[in-house]
């Protein structure tokens, strides 16, 4: 199975740091996928920029516009550093795409399984979402439910990250993280941060487990 090694941010370790994560040198620890903030990039954009998988089936250095590294190291055992945000792990990242079946289509030939796929947005706008696993993360990949027929590539949005209380987690934020709300997954909740008022540009969630 494909898992994640590692996601690359445009951001500042230091931002990371006093968002509430347990930093090290550039990088932070969610669950089994280490973070590295390697600092805005305009190059390369801003949020998740990249990220490098085990196992995958790679003809180049990117999925439909997702830049992509391959590592050899085995998954690492490790649950994660402890996080005064109480984060615990990755629950899910997102992927946008103008395009859903060609980014559906790419993940697929990298070795991807759909999982399963869901209607969402509205009557007007209709998207669909599919969801990959790579491990004990999951892919979303969110886009119009019809081919757009062209548009730019895939990218990264941003990622949900679960938490082990996300009440502390509000508390810990404040105003800066919006008030918890049902998730759709049943029995979850979901609150989303202000990241720019923290100097970030990823965009983040955090998910009660």
């Amino acid at each position: 199975m494909i898992t994640i090694a590692e996601l690359v941010v445009a951001d500042e370790p230091s931002a990371w740091a006093d968002a509430g994560f347990t930093v090290d040198g550039d990088r932070t620890v969610l669950g089994t996928v280490r973070v590295r903030a390697g600092g805005p990039d305009e190059s390369r954009g801003r949020g998740v920029v990249s990220w490098a998988l085990r196992d995958v089936a790679l003809d180049g250095d990117d999925i439909d516009g997702l830049r992509t590294a391959v590592v050899d190291s085995a998954p690492s055992a490790s649950v994660g550093a402890i996080h005064p945000n109480h984060t615990t792990a990755i629950d899910h990242v997102v992927v946008a795409t103008p395009d859903w079946p060609r980014t559906i289509a790419a993940l697929g030939a990298a070795g991807f399984e759909l999982r399963r796929e869901r209607a969402a947005g509205t009557d007007t706008a209709p998207m669909r979402q599919g969801f990959f696993r790579a491990g004990d993360v999951i892919i979303e990949v969110v886009g119009p439910r019809d081919a757009a027929g062209g548009g730019g590539p895939a990218r990264f949005f941003g990622l949900a990250l679960s938490v082990d209380d996300l009440d502390a987690t509000k508390a810990f934020y404040g105003d800066r993280l919006s008030d918890p709300k049902p998730a759709v997954q049943p029995g979850r909740r979901i609150a989303t941060l202000r990241h720019r008022e923290l100097g970030i540009s990823t965009a983040i969630a955090f998910m009660s487990t």
